[in-house]
């Protein structure tokens, strides 16, 4: 009797112990009863029925990683590259998780492999170097749809690498180094331009500035012209008066203007070193005086009336 009540009392012990569950915090496990689904455990304390109830999946309720393997890709200028990339997930249905799908990891990887060669490969190679952000936004789109039955929430994808072959990176190097010499040579060139054209509109209002000048200059000769003129006929009208009324010095005035004029000539021309003055000179410079005494007179005579 001692032995049978001890095997009892252990079975039941045995009994107790196989049906309470301790789920962890962050899993959820979902429980069958003779294979079939019934409920999910949450975190803590859960009795299950013994020899009845049996917990089928354990699946991982954190948000969690996944490594794409690096693979290669030919992009629509037919460009092989090779490229690798990185996923975030998290189980959001542990149900569907459970039984919609078998071998999550493995369909997840091979999901994102199929749309990661299906979205480079309708991109240029200059395309997906520079549009990574794109690249990672369509992606997530893709996968994350195709998931969603599966009850996965997939929070990012993010292409680690882009890699072309050597060859290709080289040839890559070339073109952009001719992009930048020919950059520097068009910065050059027009540099040169503007300084053509800002020296040439120096030039231009130099033209401007001296013409400008010249006319001035034009102008006040004119102007002198003008009054020598006026001068020259008062003078003029006076020694016509004073010849009308007889005065010998107005005609003298007229003979010494004509003999200072050739004198004028002779002392202008090209060959001459020694000028060889006539002895009537002085009778010129006699003349002169008398003149400025008639203008004189012809001055006060003015004032007077």
């Amino acid at each position: 009797m001692e032995v049978t009540a001890i095997v009892f009392v252990v079975l039941v012990a045995v009994l107790v112990l196989t049906g309470v569950r301790i789920v962890p915090q962050g899993f959820n496990y979902t429980v069958e009863r003779l294979g079939r689904f019934t409920r999910v455990l949450h975190p803590g304390v859960n009795i299950l029925i013994p020899m009845v109830d049996r917990v089928g999946r354990k699946q991982n309720m954190m948000e969690q990683v996944l490594d794409i393997p690096p693979q290669e890709v030919i992009s629509s200028d037919n460009a092989q590259v090779t490229t690798d990339a990185v996923c975030f997930f998290q189980v959001q249905d542990s149900v569907k998780a459970s039984y919609e799908v078998n071998d999550l990891m493995r369909a997840m990887q091979n999901l994102v492999m199929t749309n990661i060669r299906a979205v480079l490969g309708s991109m240029e190679l200059d395309e997906m170097l520079s549009n990574r952000d794109r690249i990672n936004a369509s992606l997530l789109d893709k996968v994350d749809e195709a998931t969603d039955p599966w009850g996965i929430k997939v929070t990012r994808i993010e292409i680690r690498d882009i890699s072309p072959p050597q060859d290709l990176v080289d040839a890559m190097a070339r073109q952009m180094k001719a992009e930048r010499e020919k950059r520097a040579q068009i910065l050059e060139a027009e540099g040169s331009r503007e300084a053509a054209i800002k020296v040439a509109e120096g030039e231009k209002q130099a033209q401007i500035l001296k013409a400008e000048g010249e006319l001035e200059a034009a102008k006040r000769e004119a102007e002198a012209r003008e009054r020598l003129a006026e001068a020259e006929g008062k003078a003029t009208d006076v020694v016509s008066k004073a010849i009308a009324e007889g005065d010998p010095r107005a005609i003298n005035y007229f003979v010494a203007q004509k003999y200072v004029e050739a004198l004028k000539d002779i002392g202008g021309a090209e060959n001459s070193k020694v000028i060889m003055m006539p002895l009537e000179a002085g009778n010129v410079i006699g003349s002169l005086a008398g003149i400025k005494e008639l203008v004189g007179e012809a001055t006060t005579k003015g004032k007077a009336n």
